[in-house]
């Protein structure tokens, strides 16, 4: 499968040296001010900026080009891209992180949600820590814990926050407080591996496909 990276900061370089072992060849980069739109792919990797997205999309509407987003901050835009593709029949799979754990996370998160929403004793929190390069905050990932802790018919409030430090690859936390004792669910990336080897098993996946799916659909085998 050709692979065209779009944004080469960390995690592209990374997709990258990844790609030969998930039986990716990249057929191209595209970055600030460099790049050829024009080079052969099958699918494009989109690890770039918010400010960035908009502007690629056009161009995978344009070449017909399903993509894998990774990049994140970019939700107020969402309904619109999801218009774009639609209209395009594009296959996107767009998710706030591609680790496979995490998404297992997600899921354990969801049931403990369900399960504290009878105890009004609890109250309940989540906490992100990450790299102090990384621009938005609360992370996409943290956002969509939130989203999910809602959709599992949590409906207390929820405490947000955020830590920007050194190099922390990425560690969340939901947490659950009572007058007697506390419950913790984390997840801590030890590094970025894990995102990078989940774009690349999406950009498989989606080959052939047409239609708007998270890396949760890619896990249950669409």
């Amino acid at each position: 499968m050709r692979v065209l990276l779009v944004g080469y900061g960390k995690m592209g370089r990374l997709v990258e040296q990844l790609a030969p072992e998930h039986g990716c060849e990249i057929a191209g980069r595209i970055d600030v001010g460099s790049g050829d739109w024009s080079a052969p792919a099958d699918v494009a990797v989109d690890f770039s900026t918010a400010e960035a997205l908009r502007d690629n999309f056009k161009q995978y509407v344009d070449r017909g080009l399903a993509v894998v987003i990774g990049t994140t901050g970019w939700s107020a835009h969402e309904a619109e891209l999801h218009r774009h593709a639609e209209a395009a029949r594009l296959g996107v799979v767009a998710s706030a992180n591609f680790s496979v754990g995490v998404n297992i996370f997600q899921l354990m998160v969801a049931e403990a949600a369900r399960l504290m929403q009878a105890h009004a004793q609890y109250g309940a929190w989540i906490h992100e820590a990450h790299h102090a390069a990384k621009r938005d905050a609360p992370s996409g990932t943290a956002l969509a814990l939130r989203d999910i802790m809602v959709g599992a018919s949590y409906k207390r409030p929820i405490d947000m926050s955020s830590t920007r430090a050194g190099a922390i690859p990425g560690i969340h936390t939901v947490g659950f407080d009572g007058a007697s004792d506390t419950i913790e669910l984390t997840h801590t990336a030890r590094d970025r591996r894990g995102f990078a080897a989940g774009a690349l098993l999406a950009a498989r996946w989606l080959e052939g496909r047409r239609g708007w799916f998270t890396m949760q659909d890619v896990l249950r085998g669409g």
